[in-house]
């Protein structure tokens, strides 16, 4: 039976902490999980008039698109990952480091960037269907952007980087001599791939495939932008079109529904496909030359895939950012809302890490029920599209403390009970890699756990927990439904700036913020991309 003293006492470094700071602790997560309990309890309680209403009209279009658009977007990835991992593993060519490297750039541009700057390109008459001309003839057409199509091509440009990553580190991983009994007994390079390398490596398929789908389920901006009914575009045109809560929370409660669902089959997958080698011998692939003919064919594709992702939307957006230098159309109203963004992601980000603090603390305790019922409480943030957290947080708000309505603080909260979750994991893995010797040192010489914490803990795992801002910095500064729908009246932000611009086609306007929320994010990318390499 756990005693008293396991609320006031870390095991792991023999830190006695007072009881108030692990109340604090279960107080937040108390906190951040009602947005969630007001979702379901709404839902719940709602007409049953409106329920119909929505099953007739709504809920079997939006559960097909939805459904139907992650499928296509993993299937996709899949073949996008996959291929683009086992050809920077499995062979050595020229500029294949760089390769290695400009793969993971897509992540640097937000699903609404990418979805603007798509909208020109397949626009009719415009310069893919030009280019499509050529080969195909005069009379040849392209798929409209606001389409299943257009939203599935954006998408997986902006989220193949996720099956790529994991793939890639477990080809890196990978015991080459499986492959090689399996080749001694007559199976060909084929079968061997399809029967022996892509089963062993399945884990880390599923993981981020996982991350895949349930991206494209949360995402608001890119379907906003190609106008594609999805959960998160529906909850939010139920709001700020019908202005019907009960219909937006009943459609959250859905999507909320799925993506739990969804979480606890991802769980019991990777359960169920654990590798690990118990006896025989590791040894890793070592790169094969290519010939010239293999160099220049995997170059072609992966210039292709890398210029749909990346290189074709940066230039765009370098283009559009001169013509309105140029045109001398980027007002003083620009560094305003650069300003805006700064600081509203610092001030949520330095949140974020502030109420953290206890919750990582709990969570590197010696698990009971009540702590980890606390701790999955606090990541509930991970079931809660933006839509849906804004939603959430905004009617509690106007019924709890109606004096906050339409101020900066609700916008600060959602982010909070948004991104919280981000600084979590890179807080918690910190956290877990400090030797409890330390900390028991400090104790022993009679020093007060929030002495101990602040002279001995926090120097030590300060770099961890300034990752983990940075983090929930570049997520908030992206972040668009939220403050899409809680911002105070006039208050803009890069992010709102591009959505408003892009929304009427002026793409000159809304390119210098794009571009600059793209500069910002790409040193951050490549920063975590180095971290992983030191980690394979």
């Amino acid at each position: 039976m756990a005693s008293a003293n396991s609320l006031t006492t870390l095991p792991r470094w023999g830190v006695r902490l007072p009881s108030p700071f692990i109340i604090l602790a279960f107080i937040l997560a108390g906190l951040i999980t009602l947005p969630l309990l007001y979702v379901i309890f709404s839902a719940l309680t709602a007409d049953g008039a409106v329920w119909r209403r929505l099953w007739t009209t709504r809920i079997p279009e939006l559960l097909f698109n939805t459904f139907t658009l992650a499928i296509s977007v993993a299937f996709i990835d899949l073949l996008l990952g996959v291929s683009l991992a086992w050809i920077l593993t499995r062979y050595r060519f020229f500029g294949s480091t760089l390769w290695d490297w400009l793969l993971i750039l897509p992540l640097a541009i937000p699903s609404y960037v990418l979805a603007y700057t798509y909208t020109y390109l397949l626009q009719r008459n415009g310069a893919l269907e030009q280019a499509w001309q050529v080969l195909a003839g005069a009379d040849a057409q392209i798929f409209s952007p606001f389409s299943f199509s257009g939203a599935t091509l954006v998408m997986s440009l902006n989220t193949f980087p996720f099956v790529y990553l994991l793939a890639r580190s477990a080809f890196k991983n990978f015991n080459i001599s499986y492959e090689e009994a399996a080749r001694a007994t007559g199976a060909s390079r084929l079968t061997t791939f399809f029967r022996v390398s892509l089963p062993m490596i399945r884990p880390s398929l599923f993981a981020g495939l996982f991350l895949a789908i349930l991206y494209v389920a949360s995402d608001f901006g890119a379907v906003s932008m190609l106008r594609f009914q999805t959960f998160t575009f529906a909850i939010y045109h139920q709001m700020t079109g019908r202005f019907d809560n009960t219909a937006a929370a009943c459609l959250s409660m859905i999507l909320v529904s799925g993506t739990f669902l969804f979480l606890l089959a991802e769980r019991w997958f990777r359960q169920r496909s654990r590798f690990y080698q118990t006896t025989g011998r590791f040894r890793k692939h070592i790169p094969q030359a290519c010939t010239t003919i293999q160099t220049i064919t995997f170059s072609g594709y992966l210039l292709l895939i890398v210029g749909a992702a990346f290189g074709l939307p940066l230039l765009l957006l370098i283009q559009w950012t001169m013509d309105a230098l140029a045109a001398g159309t980027i007002s003083t109203g620009f560094w305003n809302h650069f300003g805006n963004s700064l600081w509203l992601a610092g001030i949520a980000a330095t949140l974020t890490i502030i109420f953290g603090i206890p919750l990582a603390y709990l969570a590197c305790q010696k698990q009971t029920w009540s702590s980890l019922l606390c701790i999955q409480g606090a990541y509930t943030g991970y079931v809660l599209p933006g839509p849906v957290a804004a939603l959430a947080v905004l009617v509690l708000v106007s019924q709890l403390i109606p004096e906050l309505y339409g101020t900066i603080v609700v916008l600060l909260i959602a982010y909070l009970v948004h991104f919280l979750p981000v600084g979590l994991q890179g807080m918690e893995s910190t956290l877990q890699q400090l030797s409890p010797n330390l900390e028991e040192a400090a104790k022993s010489l009679g020093a007060r756990s929030y002495r101990t914490f602040v002279s001995v803990t926090l120097p030590l795992v300060r770099g961890g927990f300034m990752s983990a801002w940075i983090l929930v910095f570049i997520q908030c500064l992206k972040e668009l439904p939220a403050t899409l729908l809680l911002r105070p009246v006039g208050f803009d932000t890069l992010a709102i700036r591009i959505w408003l611009e892009a929304s009427e086609e002026l793409y000159q306007l809304a390119a210098p913020p794009a571009l600059l929320i793209v500069a910002l994010t790409i040193p951050v990318v490549l920063l975590l991309m180095k971290k992983g390499q030191h980690t394979v």
